[in-house]
């Protein structure tokens, strides 16, 4: 104990003092979405286990790991010492402070029995909602990818208040962005850590939690399965010595987070890890799901203003009915579509992935954290599996712009019209066909899109642990509107009956 307060920083004389560990942090990729901060050495001979910790900004999530720590260092009350593995945000370099989304913890004490890695992510329920919980689950990916690669999770624990006495709109978020994250069969590995307990059965938040239909480990009597945990113990005691009502308090305070602690390791000891391997394929699903939407949403677009053109050449064509009859040349003016670059919304991404072939983008927003095209998500066997002709990523351009779609006026001639067709005979009615045919061209891969991203929901429905998350519900309406316009009532019944799961 002597030795590590010697190696540690004093952030606070007290009873107890306050000491931050020395830790080694690891900021060498810093174009990486999560950084690792470690103590010790890891040695591959001993037991380890990985937890992953997930709650709603303001649970008290950050005591609640230095109270791990405490625990696996053994400090006791009379040891008047308390110890800190984490930092505080405005310690972060400014590059992670923008781009980190977790922090892995390595906590590798000699004397420890077990190694212990602790998965920190941000509070769910940030005001910048579902755009930062999509970075998060990319850097979940991101770290099971990686060379010195999370495999494998022993426990999923969601840290929730236990005097939560309502349900809030916040919760439920958190409850289904948690289960959207992990395969069917992380189930049994999400435990509940309620914080701020007196050590009474917390009965209203369970009652939130069953209420959430939130999937979680079950005991003998198919009760969740919950350990409890107090926020106090770093909190000074009471300058009066003689108050023994404040030392029993501080005392069982300790005791109650300590024996939450015993009983989360006792549980670790009996629960096997689960594979990060189906989790990777439930983000990855995601990931596909929300290119697909987007290419599917551009495609639309361009299809309805390519519908105008469409009817304005018809017009046209019906108004100089005679000079077509004639063979006269004659001028008219439509309102065609184009493709032009434009700078990115920054408060959805700074970067995008964009096929300059198809002038599509293929991954914006979400593609954030990878510095090469070809190890961008939508990318497979070196190309791209959502723009129209599935480009080779070599098409692709990693940068701070995007496609939109815009209209011109444009002034056009009756021969100009023919000659696009490269057909000098042609009539007015080979025209409308030639042009009807570019619409049903479109409207084809514009069907292929929207049965990608059906299978896309289908696929996340076998494997994920929560299929209707938020981040799917956003598309789902869009998808179910328009498999109706493609008269397919079957499959959007079936979306339809996964929003009321």
């Amino acid at each position: 104990m002597d030795k590590i307060i010697k190696e540690s920083i004093l952030i606070e004389n007290g009873n107890p003092a306050r000491y931050r560990l020395q830790t080694s942090t690891d900021n060498s990729n810093q174009a990486e979405p999560y950084r690792k901060m470690t103590f010790g050495e890891r040695d591959k001979n001993k037991p380890h286990k990985t937890i992953l910790m997930l709650g709603e900004t303001g649970t008290g999530k950050t005591t609640l790991i230095n109270a791990m720590i405490n625990y696996m260092l053994d400090v006791k009350r009379e040891d008047k010492v308390w110890f800190e593995i984490t930092d505080d945000q405005s310690d972060r370099s400014q590059v992670h402070s923008q781009t980190s989304s977790i922090t892995v913890y390595g906590f590798y004490l000699q004397e420890s029995k077990t190694d212990l890695t602790i998965i920190d992510t941000p509070g769910y329920g940030d005001t910048r909602g579902v755009d930062l919980d999509k970075e998060i689950a990319e850097s979940l990916l991101s770290l099971s990818e990686s060379a010195e690669g999370i495999n494998e999770i022993d426990a999923v624990c969601l840290v929730i208040k236990a005097t939560q006495n309502r349900l809030s709109d916040r919760q439920k978020y958190i409850f289904d962005a948690v289960q959207s994250l992990f395969g069917r069969d992380t189930a049994e590995n999400i435990v509940l850590l309620f914080t701020h307990s007196t050590g009474a059965r917390p009965k209203d938040a369970l009652t939130a939690v069953k209420e959430a239909k939130i999937k979680c480990a079950v005991n003998a009597k198919n009760q969740p399965v919950f350990f409890l945990f107090d926020n106090c113990q770093s909190e000074p005691a009471d300058e009066d010595e003689d108050d023994d009502e404040d030392e029993t308090i501080q005392d069982q305070s300790w005791n109650r987070s300590f024996r939450g602690m015993a009983g989360l390791l006792k549980f670790l000891d009996t629960i096997k890890p689960k594979s990060l391997k189906l989790t990777r394929d439930v983000l990855q699903q995601r990931e596909q799901l929300e290119a697909n939407m987007n290419i599917l949403k551009s495609r639309v677009e361009m299809m309805e203003l390519k519908k105008i053109e469409l009817k304005q050449t018809q017009e046209v064509l019906k108004k100089h009915e005679k000079d077509v009859k004639d063979k006269n040349n004659f001028e008219y003016e439509v309102d065609v579509p184009y493709k032009e670059k434009a700078g990115v919304d920054y408060s959805l991404a700074n970067v995008a992935v964009c096929c300059s072939v198809c002038e599509e983008n293929c991954h914006y927003p979400g593609c954030w954290w990878v510095t090469s095209v070809y190890k961008c998500e939508v990318m497979k066997d070196n190309h791209c599996t959502v723009c129209t002709n599935k480009c080779h990523y070599s098409k692709h351009v990693k940068a701070a712009q995007i496609y939109v779609t815009k209209t011109k006026k444009e002034k056009r001639t009756y021969e100009d019209l023919k000659k696009k067709y490269d057909d000098k005979l042609m009539d007015d009615l080979s025209v409308l066909k030639k042009l009807e045919e570019e619409l049903q061209e479109l409207n084809k891969e514009k069907e292929k899109s929207v049965n990608e991203a059906f299978h896309c929901v289908q696929t996340l429905e076998m494997i994920a642990l929560k299929a209707d998350s938020l981040i799917t519900l956003v598309h789902t309406d869009f998808l179910i509107e328009k498999l109706k316009e493609m008269n397919e009532p079957e499959k959007a019944e079936t979306l339809e009956n996964c929003q009321c799961q």
